[in-house]
């Protein structure tokens, strides 16, 4: 036994009608009131059919809801009211009730029988995101950062009603939706626009301003401080995402939002990172190259790695060596990548001995290669170039830096010798 009867009448469906019965009701109504038929109907009132067509819509929302339908069917209408409005519960828009029978793409008959109702999960309050900016030395170590956002929390004082209880009363101009169905009619066309309640604004709901909650002032939520840990894992890639459920926005009568921080890495004056390993420009001077040495690299751990220069290896200006297992860790299982350095070779500057001794250098570097004159030979000078010259001569080679194993922009380091 219901208390009342009225949304089963609306439906045109019995009271201890079930689930199948009350879709086969409402889609029987739909077909005859949308107001897209209405307006083809000339004797019909396309104002009305609206109306009639929101009203259908409405109850079957209610009766569909099993914790509704048994709200109802025990405290009636004024029993339903008081849940939606204790529980932030409101009507739902009759066009996107629709689209669980009839697929808009096809027109209102065609697809009829294409599925039945798409599933919807409960709704939730909107993601917030921030960009963490993370130095390439906590990557390397982890790092656990205290990051503190502002996010709206249901009012205490109010249990979010916005007001005092029973105050907050369902709008009459919308039923609770928050929206109308306005009517145009331009010369023999009828346009259907969706609306905001001029009534409430489009909250639904009506508070008057001496029954509003002190605390939220009738919005049902405050803004509330939260500081959240974030944990930084070694080896973590750059736009990695770290999601804290629930801890985003509350709403009345939604889940509570989701906080995501995506990982951004800050560049770094001596290192370049690719996966997990590392780059670094090294300039040693010509003696170190030739007859060797011991190079220091400040790592970002602050050890500073010893790497020994055999002499006699040669280094030549460009070359690339290899560190194995001093990069970047690996995000899952630690492992550590490789460090790649690459050498520039400083040369002296000119006339930096005299003739006598730079003509010994002969007798201890290789011989030099044979050069055969050929005939027809035009005598030329070698030239100094300016700035601009050299920027020119420089832009022309910038796009072979990617050939050589380094990324472009990388910083070249002086290497500390002894």
């Amino acid at each position: 036994m219901v208390k009342e009867t009225r949304l089963y009448d609306i439906l045109g469906a019995e009271p201890n009608a079930n689930d199948a019965e009350l879709k086969t009701a409402y889609k029987k109504g739909a077909l005859k009131l949308h107001p897209d038929k209405a307006t083809t109907n000339p004797k019909q009132d396309p104002a009305e059919a609206a109306k009639q067509f929101q009203e259908l819509s409405e109850a079957y929302q209610t009766l569909s809801d099993p914790r509704l339908r048994q709200i109802y069917d025990q405290q009636g209408q004024d029993g339903l009211t008081r849940a939606k409005t204790g529980g932030g519960g409101g009507g739902a828009d009759p066009e996107d009730l629709m689209s669980n029978f009839f697929n808009g793409g096809g027109g209102l008959f065609s697809s009829m029988f294409r599925g039945g109702m798409r599933e919807e999960g409960p709704k939730k309050a909107r993601t917030i995101h921030h960009v963490h900016k993370v130095s390439l030395e906590d990557i390397y170590k982890g790092k656990v950062s205290k990051l503190a956002l502002q996010k709206s929390v249901i009012c205490t004082e109010c249990d979010g009603r916005g007001g005092k209880v029973g105050a907050v009363k369902t709008c009459t101009g919308c039923n609770g939706v928050g929206t109308k169905l306005m009517m145009y009619q331009t010369g023999p066309m009828i346009q259907r626009v969706q609306a905001k309640c001029p009534d409430c604004d489009g909250e639904g709901e009506i508070i008057r301003p001496k029954d509003k909650c002190r605390k939220c002032v009738g919005k049902k939520t405050v803004i509330e401080r939260k500081v959240l840990h974030v944990h930084v894992d070694k080896g973590v890639k750059n736009g990695h995402k770290i999601d804290f459920k629930g801890e985003g926005d509350q709403l009345p009568g939604v889940m509570p939002g989701d906080v995501q921080f995506e990982i951004e890495q800050k560049e770094h004056p001596r290192f370049q990172r690719r996966d997990d390993d590392l780059f670094y420009h090294c300039d040693i001077d010509l003696v170190t190259a030739l007859a060797g040495g011991t190079i220091f690299i400040e790592h970002l751990d602050q050890r500073s790695l010893k790497v020994e220069i055999i002499p006699g290896e040669a280094i030549s200006p460009g070359e690339l060596k290899m560190v194995r297992g001093e990069g970047m860790p690996s995000l899952r299982h630690h492992d550590h990548g490789n460090l790649y350095v690459q050498f520039e070779v400083k040369f002296p500057p000119r006339h930096f001995n005299s003739d006598e001794q730079i003509a010994k250098l002969r007798d201890i570097l290789p011989p030099a290669l044979e050069v055969i004159e050929p005939e027809n030979v035009d005598e030329k000078d070698l030239e100094d170039v300016d700035q601009s010259q050299q920027r020119r001569a420089q832009g022309a080679t910038m796009e072979d830096d990617e050939e050589d194993g380094v990324p472009q922009g990388a910083e070249r380091m002086q290497c500390a010798t002894q």
